[in-house]
Order: C-alpha cells, then structure tokens, then sequence
C-alpha cells in the first residue's frame, strides 16, 4: 500500500469515527471570545484580559496603528488598542491574532511544516484583507467586514494541523514530501471545517474553510471566498493559469478588482505590506 494512501486511510478512519486528535484554541482567545459574547462587558474589561497576554497585546497595538485603520494618531496603550478596533471586531482579532500559537511544533520536521504553512497562510490573509480594503472604499456598503476576513483568512488552512500530527506517528511520509503533500490537498479543507465547529465557530466560518479549494463552488456576489481566493492566486497556490485567469475575469465582473493586473501594481504591492506588518 502506497504511503499516501496508508496516511489517507488513517486520517479518513479517523474522522469517520470522530477520534482525530484536533488542535485547540489558545486560552487567550477562548477567554477573549467568550467576554466578546457578554452583552454585559465593557471595554475595560476587555482590555484587561488582553493585557494579560503580552503577544496579544503587541498585536493589538499593531492592528490599531495599521495603516489600513486609517487614523494617524498612534495609541500607545491596550485599553487604547481596544477602543479604537471596537469589541465587535475584537472577538475575530484576538483569535486571528492567538492562532499563530497553534502553529508550533516540539518535532523539528513538524516545526520546520508548520512555519511554512503559518507564513504562507499570513501571505494569503495580507492580500486577502488589502483587496478587501480597497473593495470597501469605494463599496461602502457591503456587508463584508474585514474584521470576519482577517480570521476566516487565518484559519483557512487549519486542516493542516491534524494532517501533521497524524504523520508524526508515520515518519517514513516526511521522508517523501509529495506523500504529504497529498494528503494535505485531498483532506485539510475537510479536517479544517471540522476543527472550526470544534472551536465553536460560526457555520459561515466552517463552509468558507470547506470550500476555499473547491472552486465548483462559484458565489455569484462578492463573497469571502473570493478575497481569500484571491490571496491563493497571488500567492501561486493554485496551479492552473487558465483557472486563474477565469477567476481573476470574474472578480474584476463582480467589481472586486478594477483590472485583472491589479494585485500585481506597486499601489496594491504597498497596501499588501502595510496589512502583513500587522503579522509580523
């Protein structure tokens, strides 16, 4: 039995009998998540948990002095941060923010995977949320939010933290990447929607991290799925050029982009970089 089927095999046995070992959500981010479902918190409440874990915090100062905020005086403290990005967008922020937590490993070659799959995934996110942004200022009405991309964007490939776990206890895949590469294509949008309902997440966050890959699934409006989508182009995730090119057509249709070289100038380059410092 080939390698990759054998990894396919155990993962998909695994699912059907609900025993995956799937990853957990920061403590951070449940507390955070769980004060943002209060109709009783305030915001000064919600900045001392914040302020109880340093990274977040950090990474909240730098959300709230991003450029694509748009307001030229800095805040310089957490309870600052707060007000300014709003406890609505808080609850997506924060988990956004605590993911990168998920994505480590004690196993060297699972460390070395899981950096890989973090980074590119911020790649995807950074374009993703700098055409949203574009979007939004001339579509002021759309009730897409940057802040439901932002983590929809973070957690699209989360199906790849089961998929590496599980090849931990078969070393004999890491000795031939394209093995696992394999079973990643074929079964971490699966795995990731399950691990989105595990963490309580909403039924639009699970059908996005389902369907990202799937592109029989065509939204006829200006959906998530296209910005991420379009993060995946830019980023070469998806191979085929006359895919690409079909897709790109349609969301310069649907008013997305003005023109389909439009990720690819030095305005759209710039906006890009500014979203991924708030990540790095």
């Amino acid at each position: 039995m080939a390698t990759e089927n054998a990894l396919y095999i155990i993962l998909i046995e695994k699912i059907k009998q609900d025993a995956l070992v799937l990853p957990t959500l920061p403590k951070i981010a449940l507390k955070v998540r769980e004060a943002a479902d209060d109709p009783e918190v305030n915001l000064n409440q919600m900045s001392d948990i914040i302020s109880q874990d340093p990274a977040l915090s950090l990474g909240m100062l730098k959300v709230a002095n991003n450029a694509i905020m748009g307001r030229s005086v800095k805040v310089e403290t957490v309870n600052q941060a707060v007000t300014r990005i709003g406890l609505r967008q808080i609850k997506s922020i924060a988990t956004a923010m605590a993911l990168e937590q998920v994505f480590i490993s004690d196993n060297e070659i699972i460390s070395m995977y899981l950096k890989k799959s973090w980074d590119k995934t911020v790649d995807v996110a950074s374009v993703a949320i700098a055409l949203m942004t574009h979007y939004k200022s001339s579509n002021k009405h759309s009730p897409l939010a940057i802040d439901t991309l932002t983590l929809a964007a973070l957690i699209h490939n989360v199906g790849v933290l089961p998929i590496l776990t599980e090849a931990e206890n078969h070393p004999d895949v890491f000795a031939n990447p394209t093995f696992l590469q394999q079973a990643i294509v074929k079964l971490s949008s699966p795995i990731g929607a399950e691990v989105t309902k595990a963490w309580g997440f909403s039924d639009e966050f699970t059908d996005i991290v389902k369907h990202w890959s799937d592109l029989t699934v065509l939204p006829k409006e200006a959906s998530y799925l296209d910005f991420i989508r379009a993060g995946a182009i830019k980023c070469g995730i998806f191979k085929s050029e006359s895919t690409c090119s079909v897709l790109l057509k349609s969301y310069v249709d649907k008013g997305i982009m003005p023109d389909i070289d439009f990720m690819n100038t030095p305005e759209f380059e710039e906006l890009s970089a500014n979203v991924k410092a708030m990540f790095s």
